[in-house]
Parts: structure tokens; C-alpha cells; sequence
């Protein structure tokens, strides 16, 4: 077993025009502050990370770390979410994704993925050159608007595209393991791979590529009501990231798993900071301990209630409160005796008398 590293902190929902939000130095300085010990830092975001400079320059990326080992930090990983957002996108939401990308791309949905692509081959370099191992992403989706089979699904219509999500990402997958780096989904409603099965589906098309794995979020398996403790028992060998976040599903006589047309306070599934929604993270953090899991644990701060800054405190602490620092120990060892193999034999009838010597 082994002991899981945190609590880490994902900038992307903490970014901002204004201080302390808007600049690495400052966002370290008020994350430290806070007792974070390694930060998780979204690629796309300008503000804070230049990914192109990083892919080329180790200096840029010594510069980095030295930032943030100023105030006691690390980078735990890497996320690129937004760019993985842009590989397979459906017409309807194509407007909707146009913030992702640079204006001059917008409108252009072709321009958007390559831009893209060329956006994710820069961050696995980037983190390489920062020594790190596995790099946060989405899948992107062509298939998400028909999720409710109704009008009926033409048959083959989700094999194609499937076919055509492996066939964009593969090459990524292969760039990722040139730089030695794991490539993490997120599975999440929204994106083509949002559970096991779709995970799966996903996995064989790209032949088992040993960099295809998970970053694990249960908050989004509770909106689906999915047994993310089975999960984690089936998907231990490809979890490889850990966000913490909490969620809650309350369901009424006027609205269940498809409230989405309310706003996040009125849903029947709506995230919360963690220790306030309905996430068992004792089970969790047990099952992480067991399977061996030795990445971070990294809080994800959305919550439609609780301000953020309270939020990050309050997840310090409970992270710090979960993690299982894992034993070398057997508890009963106290009453335990050295047994050789002649008394183990007794112990289980084997022992016979010696037939030497009788005819």
C-alpha cells in the first residue's frame, strides 16, 4: 500500500483578472498560505502558463518550478481540458466552445481542433520538460446530444463516433508516450468517455494504448448515480489523477437526473465543497490506500453555494484529514509466534508417522 500525496490545488476555477488570481507568484503566495503543497495547473490559461514557451524552453520551465518552490510548492500536474474539449465537438455546441480558442480561430471548427491537437503535443512536451507523468484531459463528444435514445438512434451511429474519437486521439495518445507521459481522461457527463462502459469503448479503439487512463472525479458519478466505490475497484490499474470534489443529487416529485434546465442551486444533482455534499471520501481515500494509488489528491473547487475562498481552507483540511498515511505494521503481530514447517503440518493434520524401516 502506499501513502497518496496533498492536498494539491486545480487553479482553473480560482483564475482571475484580479489579484491574487491573475499571475502565478501571486496565485502560489495565497495557495501556500492556505497549506496547499503542489498546485494543478490548467495549460490553456495564459494568465498563469505559457505552454508553448514551456514545450520548448527548460529554463521557462526551471523558472516555474523555482516560483513555485519559493513559497514550498510543486506542480502535481498538468490539465488540458479545454484543449481536449476542442478534439471532437458537436455542431451544437460548437458556438459554445469558440471561448476555448484563440478569436482569430472562432467560427471555424475545423482550425479550432488542430489547433488544439497542436495545443495538447505541446503540453505533454511541457510536461516532460517539468518532470511530470500524467497530464489531465476531456475527450471531447459527438455523441453526447443523442445520450437519450429517443428519436431512435440509427444504428451505427455511435460506433462512428467512436471510430472517429480514437482516431483523433490516437496520435495524441502516441505523442504522449514519446514524452513519457500518461494521458488522463476525466470522465464526465458532457464528454463521450462519461463512464465505464464509454471508457471502454474508447480503450479498444485505440488498441490499449498503455498512456489512455483516468483522472478520477466521483462528484460527477454521484449526478449519475454510478457506484464510483465498484468503479474504483474495476478501474484501479488506469487511475492515475484524483480530483476532489463533492456533490449531492436530491431528487423531488418535480425533477430528477434531467433538472438541468435550472440553475446549479435548483438542481436535483448540483455540485458542493467537499465535506458538504453526499461523496463517501472515507470509502475513497480506503480504496486509494489499498490500490496503491501514489499521485496526488487535488481539491476542485465548485460549489453553488460556498464561497470559494472558504472553500479552498475547509479542503485543505479535510484533504489533510483523509489522506491514510499507510501502515508497515500488521496490527495483530503482537500475538503472533514463530511457526517452522513441521508445526504448520501438525497444525493443519499433515504430520505422518516416518514409514522408514517397516516392511
Amino acid at each position: 500500500m502506499k501513502t497518496l500525496k496533498g492536498p494539491s490545488l486545480h487553479l482553473a476555477q480560482f483564475s482571475d483578472v484580479a489579484p491574487p488570481f491573475n499571475s502565478l507568484p501571486a496565485i502560489a503566495a495565497w495557495a501556500a498560505d492556505r497549506g496547499f503543497k503542489a498546485l494543478q495547473i490548467p495549460a490553456w490559461d495564459e494568465r498563469l502558463f505559457d505552454v508553448s514557451l514551456a514545450a520548448h524552453s527548460q529554463d521557462y520551465c526551471e523558472e516555474v518550478s523555482g516560483t513555485l518552490a519559493e513559497h514550498g510548492l510543486v506542480i502535481s500536474e498538468l490539465t488540458t481540458h479545454l484543449f481536449g474539449q476542442l478534439v471532437a465537438v458537436h455542431p451544437a455546441y460548437d458556438r459554445l466552445c469558440d471561448g476555448f480558442a484563440p478569436p482569430a480561430l472562432q467560427g471555424n471548427a475545423a482550425a479550432k481542433t488542430e489547433w488544439a491537437l497542436e495545443r495538447l503535443r505541446l503540453s505533454a512536451k511541457a510536461s516532460r520538460r517539468l518532470g511530470l507523468t500524467d497530464m489531465g484531459t476531456f475527450s471531447g463528444s459527438f455523441a453526447w446530444p443523442y445520450l437519450f435514445p429517443f428519436p431512435q438512434r440509427p444504428a451505427g451511429l455511435i460506433d462512428s463516433a467512436f471510430d472517429e474519437l480514437a482516431k483523433r486521439w490516437l496520435p495524441i495518445l502516441n505523442a504522449c508516450d514519446e514524452e513519457g507521459v500518461n494521458l488522463c481522461y476525466e470522465i464526465h457527463p458532457g464528454e463521450d468517455l462519461h463512464d465505464g462502459v464509454t471508457f471502454e469503448m474508447f480503450l479498444q479503439r485505440v488498441d490499449n494504448h498503455p498512456r489512455c487512463r483516468i483522472l478520477f472525479d466521483p462528484s460527477h458519478f454521484v449526478l449519475q448515480q454510478l457506484d464510483y466505490l465498484d468503479y474504483l475497484d474495476i478501474y484501479r490499474d488506469f487511475i492515475r489523477m484524483f480530483h476532489v470534489k463533492d456533490a449531492e443529487f436530491n431528487p423531488t416529485g418535480r425533477q430528477g437526473l434531467y433538472g438541468g434546465y435550472q440553475g446549479w442551486a435548483d438542481r436535483a444533482g448540483r455540485f458542493r465543497s467537499v465535506g458538504d455534499g453526499q461523496v463517501d471520501f472515507k470509502g475513497i481515500f480506503s480504496k486509494l490506500a489499498l490500490h496503491d494509488y501514489a499521485g496526488w489528491a487535488t481539491l476542485e473547487w465548485e460549489c453553488c453555494l460556498k464561497d470559494q475562498d472558504d472553500g479552498a481552507r475547509q479542503g485543505v483540511a479535510f484533504i489533510n484529514e483523509h489522506i491514510i498515511r499507510v501502515t508497515d505494521k500488521v496490527f495483530d503481530d503482537f500475538a503472533g509466534a514463530a511457526v517452522d514447517q513441521a508445526q504448520l503440518d501438525a497444525m493443519l493434520g499433515l504430520a505422518r508417522p516416518s514409514l522408514q524401516g517397516r516392511a
